[in-house]
């Protein structure tokens, strides 16, 4: 049998929910995981480092790129009012966690979750925040970005936290050169966090 991964549409592993809480940007988020989704359990490193070295958007329109049990677009919706957060994420299991999650802590008015086809076409955003899927291989990820980034309002930014060995210089210089500049917020505990700008209307 093909071993079962997160970014399966899905999994096949039986499905145990697991509940954790943790602190982001001064608010407690207590979440349910589960078998066959991203970081199940607790909060992976990547995220916590993305945490620890961003303060909260802009109240606007969000997008949580592979969004998982929605930890990053449940935290944004939970410390900033003004802001509308669409999840997204192949993995229906995921997309299913990531909506009880957000009808768990009375953030479902402000967090919706979905698979990519269930987004309109013409949806924009403000902003796209990610811990994106590295490990699906650098074609597909960078598919990936090039299906999302262009959904950014102009003048809008993703922020997105990837590992330096799992080639966050590299995508970085590769987002620069596809007409979307890249800069490095931060580096941390081996991760960088990363900013990309839409281009601005003339």
């Amino acid at each position: 049998m093909a071993e079962d991964h997160y970014f399966s549409a899905d999994p096949s592993v039986p499905f145990k929910r697991e509940p954790f809480t943790c602190e982001v940007w001064g608010h407690s988020l207590t979440l349910v995981s589960g078998a066959g989704v991203f970081s199940r359990g607790h909060l992976d490193h990547a995220t916590a480092v993305l945490f620890r070295e961003t303060s909260p958007p802009a109240p606007g329109r969000v997008l949580d790129l592979g969004c998982g049990y929605g930890v990053i677009g449940l935290a944004i919706a939970a410390a900033v009012p003004g802001a509308v957060v669409t999840g997204v994420d192949v993995n229906e299991r995921a997309v299913l966690l990531a909506r009880e999650n957000a009808a768990a802590l009375g953030l479902a008015d402000r967090f919706t979750a979905g698979t990519p086809d269930a987004v309109p076409a013409d949806a924009t955003y403000d902003e796209i925040w990610s811990n994106p899927p590295i490990r699906i291989g650098k074609a597909a990820l960078h598919d990936l970005l090039l299906t999302w980034l262009p959904r950014l309002a102009p003048g809008g930014r993703a922020v997105m936290v990837v590992g330096k060995n799992l080639g966050a210089d590299s995508l970085q210089r590769w987002l620069t050169e596809q007409g979307w500049p890249t800069e490095r917020l931060a580096s941390a505990k081996g991760f960088r966090v990363l900013e990309t700008r839409a281009p601005a209307t003339t």
